[in-house]
């Protein structure tokens, strides 16, 4: 089923509703309901090949789902070729785990490609101008611009593949791990400048993390993968709260509690 929903400014960005996901007789996600609300910044977590980046990629229409219903921005995606018609994908940008530049283009060129494709009669000079902030934006200097992803630390691929994700003024941004490999001060950098970009730009932020640090500091709300679906979203305290054992094991195990003495002293 194709086609728009009501969309009303205050309206959640992202639906998802019966979800199943089947590779073969590998089922992945069964049953999986999902609302992203306006505005927030929402952890995603759950154990490895718990289906955290099959979800992002079945939203963002990467993946195919075998049942169920995701709606983006007041239009149902299921189904549908996102290419074509309904032009909803443009409205948000992507940070893949890695950054997944093009080697063979400089950072600024990674981040043309999108205006590129969206935007063909934009002159060289016009393209090129916002291509530049988009790198500052990012907290690259200037002269990242001209730089190739190989001339690149870790720290910097991330932001450079996040530039190129903010290329289109996206009101949904989606985050793959975007702390993994970083130092816990790049790290801690990286979370800043994303809870300064939301606040800045009005994002709404999918944010999929195995970050102790990063739930605490700067996620509104959590939503954890087990079982095949989600099994609870809602503040730290309150998914602590259901008592579910793996919740209880995630967070208030050895690295959990280390995250939570962290976030408490910041908070003096």
């Amino acid at each position: 089923m194709s086609g728009s929903v009501s969309s009303p400014d205050d309206a959640p960005p992202i639906v998802v509703e019966g979800l199943g996901i089947r590779f073969g007789d590998f089922v992945v996600h069964e049953n999986l309901d999902l609302t992203v609300r306006r505005g927030e910044i929402l952890g995603v977590v759950g154990g490895s090949g718990s289906g955290k980046s099959v979800l992002m990629r079945a939203i963002i229409g990467l993946q195919r789902a075998s049942e169920g219903r995701i709606d983006v921005l007041g239009h149902t995606i299921t189904g549908v070729d996102l290419d074509r018609g309904i032009g909803v994908r443009r409205r948000w940008g992507v940070l893949f785990q890695g950054g997944a530049l093009f080697s063979t283009l400089t950072v600024g060129e990674n981040v043309e490609v999108a205006l590129r494709k969206y935007y063909p009669d934009l002159s060289p000079e016009l393209r090129q101008e916002i291509a530049r902030y988009k790198v500052m934006l990012s907290g690259l200097p200037e002269s990242a611009v001209t730089k190739y992803p190989s001339e690149l630390s870790g720290g910097m691929k991330k932001r450079a593949g996040l530039a190129r994700a903010l290329a289109l003024d996206p009101e949904l941004l989606f985050l793959d791990e975007p702390t993994a490999g970083l130092d816990p001060i790049g790290a801690a950098a990286f979370d800043r400048l994303t809870r300064e970009l939301k606040e800045t730009l009005g994002l709404t932020v999918f944010l999929i993390t195995h970050d102790l640090d990063t739930l605490y500091e700067i996620c509104d709300r959590v939503a954890v993968i087990a079982e095949k679906r989600i099994i609870a979203v809602g503040t730290i305290p309150e998914l602590i709260a259901t008592g579910h054992p793996w919740i209880e094991e995630y967070f208030n195990g050895p690295r959990g509690r280390a995250a939570r003495d962290s976030h408490a002293r910041a908070k003096g």
